[in-house]
């Protein structure tokens, strides 16, 4: 691996164990076996870090969000789904301990949601953007149906995965594959299949 990738690697490892907030520039360069300003000849400062170990070494949930919105009409909408809702819970569920301790205090939130638009990074509200816009492709085409609110169907499918984060992050609990590919089927089902008010209608 290369300088940035050990700097990367190092940072998902210490934000996993103490968080984003307690993780500190010079604690990551340690960890990676560099000088802190080697650290800052990659990395402008933290939360860039924090960006990459999110891109990189996390579930790939944008880049798999990008490709459905790039591709709409590909595959069968409800497998796209179950991939997509498989991806964000395991996303989640390894984002959630790097990023809890943002909340601990108002004034570093202020801070990194500044960093994050001066980045242009998107932050928390880019999923669920990209899942509506997908849906709402989707839906276009047909394939989802007429009666149904992508912005709300996003909104129910990754909060729900956010809300599992929490619960297996508060219990200690690691699913398996199968277990998270299950709950993701029975997600997806639910939003996907009509209510009893469309079905009379």
């Amino acid at each position: 691996m290369g300088t940035r990738e050990d700097i990367v690697g190092a940072a998902a490892q210490i934000m996993r164990t103490e968080g984003f907030a307690r993780a500190t520039t010079k604690e990551i360069a340690r960890a990676a076996g560099y000088s802190e300003a080697t650290l800052y000849k990659h990395f402008r400062d933290k939360t860039e870090i924090f960006l990459h170990v999110l891109d990189g070494r996390l579930p790939g949930l944008g880049a798999l969000l990008a490709e459905l919105e790039e591709h709409p009409g590909r595959g069968e909408v409800r497998a796209n789904l179950e991939e997509l809702v498989t991806t964000a819970l395991r996303f989640y569920a390894d984002a959630f301990p790097l990023a809890v301790s943002l909340f601990s205090s108002r004034r570093l939130l202020d801070a990194h949601r500044a960093r994050i638009d001066e980045l242009g990074a998107g932050g928390p509200r880019y999923p669920l953007v990209a899942l509506a816009r997908y849906l709402a492709a989707e839906q276009r085409r047909g394939r989802v149906r007429a009666g149904a609110d992508p912005d709300a169907m996003a909104g129910l499918l990754l909060g729900a995965c956010f809300q599992h984060a929490f619960l297996v992050t508060f219990s200690g609990e690691t699913p398996s594959s199968g277990q998270l590919s299950a709950l993701a089927a029975r997600l997806v089902a639910t939003v996907l299949e009509p209510t009893a008010s469309d079905a009379g209608s």
